[in-house]
């Protein structure tokens, strides 16, 4: 077993700064389709604004606090100190970066796989300016089609929500295939590898033991995220 433990991914997160629409401070809402995410708040204040069966809240994010939520959850993140750090866990590690996180784009883009592509995806090149603009645009669309759920969310209509769902479950159908040969190779094998040491530990069988190791990830490396400027690590 040598990739990082549990088939999670760990990441970095420094949420934007940058002025919303309406005013507030903060990342892209989005949802996972089958990942849930944990977050460990390092330092700094600010909240996370869910949307999900529960209907519309806001949970306080201060130095400390540890939370996570499960996939189908709308999540905003809210810096309102300006300094707001997080640590960011996530499960099924690839899955997230194979396209897992599906952004709140108004109804239309949604309902267009091209379009939502060419919304989602960030330049390719290694002009800052340029990336920060993009990831501002991206951003801000998704706060389009955000506020006018978080609008019916908080008036009773759960309706909204289950489209969102199946508007993001068809945007990822066609990358299920790679997703369950990921799900294979990371998740899937450290678990049976630990009921495998489990029955060997059972049959007072060590000799796992003796490939005792430790590993180091290369990185971090620094991208523009959904949600802030993120440090990322190969960890696979």
């Amino acid at each position: 077993m040598t990739a990082f433990p549990g088939g999670t991914s760990v990441s970095r997160l420094s949420v934007y700064d940058w002025p919303t629409p309406d005013g507030v401070r903060g990342g892209s809402p989005h949802l996972h389709t089958v990942s849930a995410e944990g977050y460990v708040v390092l330092s700094g204040s600010g909240s996370l604004e869910t949307l999900s069966a529960a209907g519309h809240e806001e949970h306080e994010l201060t130095a400390g606090r540890v939370l996570w939520f499960s996939p189908g959850t709308v999540h905003r993140l809210v810096n309102t100190g300006g300094d707001l750090d997080i640590v960011v866990v996530m499960q099924n590690a690839g899955l997230p970066e194979s396209g897992d996180a599906v952004f709140t784009f108004p109804p239309a883009v949604l309902a267009d796989p091209e379009r939502y592509r060419k919304a989602a995806t960030l330049p390719a090149t290694d002009d800052d300016a340029a990336l920060a603009d993009a990831a501002r645009r991206r951003r801000d669309l998704a706060i389009e089609g955000y506020l006018p759920l978080r609008e019916q969310i908080r008036n009773g209509d759960k309706s909204a929500l289950t489209d969102l769902h199946n508007a993001a479950a068809a945007l990822v159908r066609d990358r299920i295939g790679l997703w369950h040969e990921q799900w294979r190779q990371r998740p899937l094998a450290q678990a049976v590898t630990t009921g495998e040491q489990l029955n060997a530990l059972g049959d007072g069988e060590a000799s796992h033991l003796a490939e005792a190791a430790v590993h180091i990830a290369p990185g971090p490396v620094p991208r523009y995220g959904m949600c802030g400027h993120l440090s990322t690590w190969q960890l696979a």
